[in-house]
């Protein structure tokens, strides 16, 4: 076990123990609430840049399988708990989180004080960081921390999307869905397996493309309708999605989520914003403004949508975070268009809303009926 350290910009170190591989990464410090769900985490593509400290004390007694997965492999930048677990129990574990760490290269640290990093976020927000177990100069590391990239104005999309068009076909084992339902291009700037296999379920054909495809080549494709979906980093570092989606409202029904709901913000005129440690967890209460109905989401981002910078459109909120009243849920009162920040897919987390995909494929065939 090797001595490893999470360094951050204000000067602030903690120590703990390397686990797996040995090596340095800087990314922003961020913390995840989730008590399960480690393995969709690791490789939700929204965390691409981000090393990530979970607040649940032991991570990793169940294991991990080729099922939970949200991507091809882990996007975390690096990976702190409080404590890994050496046993793995649970009938559906292919292989123990430890040895999928090192598999996949990622630097994980243990015996960390997670609970006083956690609040140390809290109160000064997310930050830009170095994980390291091979330099143990800790003015050293400060420095490099300081001297990182960061996330803000800096295209992260790039890095996860897809490199070429693909039509999703459903896992085996998953529902046999209809094959004649509505046709959805996934425009995918970190799109989580999940959201794929919930548009599947739904009854909805599938086709993914890349975050820098065309208006005109998504629409020569005649869908029914188009997802915006989550991803990591910054949404105003894609300036050429948000130029492209401009072009396709109100052509379309489109349905955005996390990312996506931010880039729709930003097409329609709007601004984003930073918050201060951002949502990432599988119990946030969002409130439906419509019903007054509570649900208990899973979220992951660090930016929102101001809803008062979009000037001169019909666009309104439809839900609300009721830790901070952020905005959670757009939905314009003219065009076929309307998003979540939370996710809908739920994986991990909650089950609450997963009626969104339902809502997104009854939106596309009454806009096709209409049009006939």
């Amino acid at each position: 076990m090797m001595k490893g350290f999470v360094a951050l910009e204000d000067g602030t170190v903690f120590e703990g123990k390397g686990l797996g591989v040995a090596g340095e990464r800087e990314g922003e410090i961020v913390f995840n609430t989730s008590m399960t769900g480690y393995q969709e985490i690791m490789t939700d593509p929204s965390y691409k840049g981000q090393i990530v400290t979970m607040t649940y004390p032991l991570i990793g007694n169940y294991g991990v399988n080729a099922e939970d997965v949200e991507s091809g492999g882990p996007k975390v930048e690096g990976f702190i708990a409080r404590e890994f677990s050496k046993i793995t129990s649970n009938f559906r574990a292919q292989d123990d989180l430890l040895s999928y760490l090192e598999k996949h290269n990622i630097i994980a640290l243990e015996e960390v004080d997670t609970r006083a990093l956690t609040k140390h976020i809290r109160a000064k927000g997310a930050m830009k960081a170095v994980i390291s177990t091979v330099d143990h100069d800790k003015e050293s590391l400060v420095a490099k921390a300081r001297a990182s990239q960061g996330i803000v104005g800096r295209d992260l999309v790039k890095e996860v999307t897809c490199g070429a068009p693909y039509a999703f076909d459903a896992p085996a084992g998953d529902p046999e869905p209809p094959c004649s339902g509505p046709s959805v291009v996934v425009m995918d700037f970190g799109v989580k397996m999940n959201i794929l296999r919930m548009l599947k379920r739904a009854g909805c054909r599938v086709t993914v493309v890349p975050a820098s495809t065309t208006s005109e080549d998504v629409l020569a494709m005649n869908p029914d309708g188009v997802l915006l979906s989550n991803g990591p980093g910054d949404p105003e570092g894609v300036p050429y999605a948000i130029q492209e989606i401009r072009k396709l409202i109100g052509t379309i029904p489109i349905f955005g989520i996390c990312l996506g709901q931010q880039l729709l913000g930003l097409a329609y005129g709007g601004k984003t914003y930073k918050l201060k440690f951002g949502h990432r967890g599988a119990n946030q209460p969002i409130k439906e403004l419509a019903t007054g109905k509570v649900y208990i989401t899973s979220e992951n981002h660090g930016f929102a949508v101001d809803l008062s910078s979009i000037q001169n459109e019909p666009m309104r909120a439809t839900h609300v975070n009721l830790n901070d009243n952020t905005v959670e849920g757009l939905e314009h009162e003219v065009h076929p268009v309307f998003s979540v920040q939370f996710h809908p897919e739920a994986s991990p987390g909650p089950h609450d809303s997963y009626g969104l995909f339902q809502k997104f494929k009854d939106m596309m065939e009454g806009f096709t009926k209409n049009k006939r």
